[in-house]
C-alpha cells in the first residue's frame, strides 16, 4: 500500500522565479504558474520548511505501520516540482492516497484554523467518493487532536475547490490539507516549534491510517 505525501512549495523557488512562474497544466482547461514560494510566519519561519518536516513526521508514522511512502521532493532546497508533477508522481505509484500539506498565509489576525480541500466537482472516479471519504478522515483527525476547522474558509473544516491542480490532475484519492494559517500568532507559534510539528504529523497519519483501514 503507497501513499504519496505532497510538502508544498520548496525552498529554492524564490531564487527561480522564471521556473516557478512557467504556466503549466491546472485541469478543467486551465494552467497555473508551476509552483509558488508560499507563506510564512511574521517571524520568517516559511511554509516549505513546515511541510517539508511534517511531510517528514507523517511518513516516519506511516512507514511504522508497514505503509510505503512516497515524497514529492526530498529536499527543502530545490525548486518545484511544479504543481502538475507532484499530481504525476501520485498517479504513477497507484497511490492509495495522496495527501498534500500547507499552510496558509491570511493577514487577518482572526483568521484561525484547519481546512481540508479536495476536487469537487469531481473529474474522476478517484475524485469522487474516495476523495471525499480521505478530507473526511484527514478533518476528523484533525478535530480529534484538538485542532479547531477553520472560521474563514470551507465549512467545518472542509473545502471543495475546482481550482487546485494537484488535486484535479489527481487519478488517486487526493486531498490537501491547510493546517493553519502562518499569520496568526498563536498558529504560527505551534508550527515553528518541534513540538507542535508532531501534533500535526500526528493528526494527518492518524486520518490517514483511519481512512486505509476502511
Amino acid at each position: 500500500m503507497v501513499v504519496v505525501l505532497d510538502p508544498g512549495h520548496n525552498g529554492g523557488n524564490a531564487r527561480d522565479r522564471a521556473a516557478i512562474n512557467r504556466p503549466v497544466p491546472a485541469g478543467r482547461g486551465r494552467t497555473k504558474p508551476c509552483n509558488t514560494t508560499g507563506t510564512a510566519t511574521n517571524a520568517g519561519y516559511t511554509e516549505h520548511a513546515f511541510t517539508f518536516d511534517v511531510a517528514r513526521r507523517v511518513g516516519q508514522a506511516l512507514s511504522t505501520h508497514g505503509i510505503q511512502v512516497v515524497y514529492t521532493r526530498d529536499t527543502d532546497d530545490g525548486v518545484g516540482p511544479c504543481v502538475d508533477r507532484r499530481a504525476a508522481i501520485g498517479n504513477s505509484a497507484g497511490a492509495a492516497a495522496v495527501v498534500s500539506i500547507h499552510a496558509d498565509g491570511s493577514n487577518a489576525a482572526s483568521a484561525t484554523g484547519f481546512h481540508v480541500a479536495y476536487s469537487a466537482p469531481p473529474l474522476n472516479p478517484a475524485q469522487g467518493e474516495p476523495s471525499t471519504r480521505l478530507a473526511n478522515t484527514l478533518r476528523d483527525g484533525m478535530r480529534s487532536a484538538g485542532f479547531t476547522p477553520s472560521n474563514y474558509i470551507g465549512s467545518g473544516g472542509l473545502s471543495p475547490r475546482d481550482d487546485l491542480a494537484g488535486l484535479n490532475l489527481s487519478e488517486r484519492p487526493a486531498a490537501l490539507v491547510e493546517c493553519g494559517n502562518m499569520r496568526n500568532a498563536t498558529e504560527a507559534a505551534a508550527m515553528s516549534t518541534s513540538d507542535g510539528r508532531q501534533r500535526y504529523a500526528d493528526a494527518i497519519a492518524a486520518g490517514i491510517e483511519r481512512y486505509l483501514a476502511r
